[in-house]
């Protein structure tokens, strides 16, 4: 399953995984593209390790890749909690 976690005033979306048994955390970005369709990545918490990346720039992935990492700690409780929106209404 997967949670909303942000909305960027692009209309990108970040998503992101309960945790897995292994502790991971999946974290998915998706942008909407009028020529493409859409842009997307993966990223794994907590090894920050990216992979499925379609068409995002190097730029576009560094900038992404600090979001992340200033909001991983977030993320990672969230996956533990049913999403962000589960956390806000406890």
């Amino acid at each position: 399953m997967m949670y909303p976690f942000m909305t960027l005033n692009d209309d990108t979306e970040i998503t992101h995984s309960e945790m897995k048994a292994d502790g991971r955390v999946k974290v998915y970005i998706e942008t909407p593209d009028e020529r493409d369709g859409f842009h997307s990545a993966v990223c794994w918490l907590p090894g920050y390790e990216w992979e499925k990346i379609d068409g995002y720039s190097e730029a576009e992935i560094e900038r992404f890749n600090q979001l992340v990492r200033n909001n991983a700690h977030l993320i990672i409780e969230f996956s533990q909690d049913g999403g962000v929106l589960s956390a806000t209404t406890a």
